[in-house]
């Protein structure tokens, strides 16, 4: 059950589980944070937590390209 719920946090943007490893802090803190902080807040967490999803990728893509620069031609 552990290995499932690992794939569908790293999956879905991952921005959570990679915030929890990085402060020390359990995932589900997170995700509660980040719930109760767009209802009061309206909405403005989300952009955040796009934010931060799109800056993953592209750092992940960004340290790819570096490894092997022909790999994407």
């Amino acid at each position: 059950m552990n290995k499932i719920k690992d794939f569908v946090e790293w999956k879905a943007f991952g921005v959570c589980a990679a915030l929890g490893n990085k402060l020390g802090i359990a995932t589900s803190r997170i995700r509660i944070f980040f719930i109760y902080a767009t209802f009061l807040a309206m909405g403005s967490p989300l952009i955040v937590y796009m934010i931060l999803a799109f800056w993953m990728n592209i750092k992940h893509y960004i340290t790819n390209a570096r490894r092997n620069p022909l790999r994407y031609l």
